[in-house]
């Protein structure tokens, strides 16, 4: 029989400043990152940028129901991670059901290069696991806008 030997556990006061110092920690990684990306898009949503931008991408984005400046919140969420989708996302003013949209696609296929390198590593198909990745997001969107369409009309 293995025996483990097991740590004394924290008392409850050091158990809530442990955890209180690393929500900081972590609160504090996240709002380096989120809070420029939101005041530069809540700064351009004042400019006519996004806008000109957001119409290159809007027939493309309008096949999922949602605005063309979005693409720049696919943009980031597919590249780096959902934190930075979100905070691109917040100022722009979405629906409810646009933010659903945009999280079901993004949930499906973000972070697609470190976690397609990751894949590869393994020995997985990265590539082709990350391009499915990328189908499956836009089928779920197809499929929800088809939905939406059907019950809102």
């Amino acid at each position: 029989m293995t025996s483990y030997a097991t740590a004394p556990i924290p008392s409850v006061p050091e158990r809530i400043r442990t955890g209180l110092r690393a929500g900081l920690q972590t609160t504090l990684k996240l709002l380096k990152f989120v809070l420029p990306l939101y005041v530069a898009v809540d700064l351009l949503k004042g400019s006519s940028v996004i806008e000109l931008i957001g119409s290159w991408f809007s027939p493309v984005m309008q096949l999922f129901g949602l605005p063309g400046e979005v693409a720049f919140a696919f943009i980031a969420g597919f590249l780096l991670n959902l934190y930075a989708a979100i905070a691109i996302m917040a100022p722009l003013d979405l629906s409810p059901w646009q933010i659903t949209q945009c999280g079901l696609m993004m949930g499906i296929a973000h972070n697609l290069l470190l976690e397609g390198g990751v894949l590869g590593s393994t020995g997985a198909r990265g590539g082709v696991l990350t391009a499915a990745r990328v189908l499956i997001a836009v089928l779920a969107g197809l499929t929800m806008q088809g939905l939406h369409k059907v019950w809102i009309g």
